[in-house]
């Protein structure tokens, strides 16, 4: 016996309930449990890394001339739900070119970063290491490698791993493979250890950088580099307009001279 043909399915009515079928899935799913345990230096580098973006980068130059800069998104401790089957990657940071955050972001598929949602994986993932428990050399490059993060960088800076305090990896096929540039020309950006003070505490930090190698300073560096601007071009017009006064006083010394010796400055 032959089904009638109205009631088989139609494609949109498939793809309808192939979505509701998602989302309801969805509903189940942990996007965050709400403890995060980390070290102070950790916390803090991952804030260097997700500020700076926002306060200092108007993300990569457009790929066309005249075009308009790319949307981002960068976050700390944001998972990473790559299939409906599978627990996330919950990297420390990770950048994302070309998207942008939903306006009913407190909606349950929108809470965090589904691929199937935002239409493609990060391009950056950075993992700061704070003990040898992650297997960041291991499963977890394995499995980011495997989900299609073009690049992926461990940072260890008590050496937790290896002497090498910093790994870069570039995806080649389903692996990756280490490199030694830390400019990543797909993405704008590349990435720098840097000795200096973060809140208070001066130590060796992790950070975004251009093609120069210049870092992409916080709101309050770039603040007070624009505050120190401020007052060198204050000083210089107070040194232009001293040097103004100086040329009046020495013009009128001259225009006195003369007229003691009868002559009138003004007819000269």
């Amino acid at each position: 016996m032959t089904t009638p043909i109205e009631t088989v399915p139609s494609l949109a009515e498939e793809v309808a309930a192939a979505i509701k079928e998602l989302y309801a899935k969805v509903q189940n799913l942990v996007t965050e449990d709400d403890e995060p345990v980390d070290n102070l230096y950790s916390e803090k580098q991952q804030r260097l890394l997700t500020e700076p973006l926002y306060s200092s980068w108007a993300g990569p130059e457009p790929e066309v001339e005249g075009g308009q800069r790319r949307p981002f998104l960068v976050s700390a401790n944001v998972g990473l739900f790559f299939s409906i089957n599978e627990p996330p990657l919950v990297p420390d940071v990770f950048l994302s070119l070309d998207v942008t955050i939903p306006e009913d972001w407190h909606e349950k598929h929108r809470r965090t970063y589904f691929f199937w949602e935002f239409g493609k994986p990060p391009d950056v993932v950075i993992e700061v290491v704070s003990n040898q428990k992650g297997n960041e050399l291991g499963s977890k490059r394995l499995s980011y490698a495997r989900i299609g993060i073009p690049y992926y960088i461990v940072y260890d800076p008590a050496r937790q791993l290896s002497e090498q305090v910093l790994h870069i990896f570039q995806r080649n096929g389903t692996e990756y493979v280490a490199r030694t540039d830390p400019y990543f020309k797909a993405v704008g950006l590349g990435v720098t250890l840097w000795e200096g003070v973060f809140e208070g505490v001066r130590d060796t930090w992790l950070r975004w950088c251009d093609s120069r190698g210049e870092v992409i300073p916080t709101g309050a560096e770039r603040a007070q580099r624009e505050a120190e601007r401020a007052q060198r071009e204050a000083e210089r017009a107070q040194r232009e307009a001293e040097r103004a006064q100086r040329e009046a006083e020495r013009a009128d010394r001259l225009a006195a001279k003369l007229r003691e010796l009868g002559i009138d400055p003004d007819t000269i």
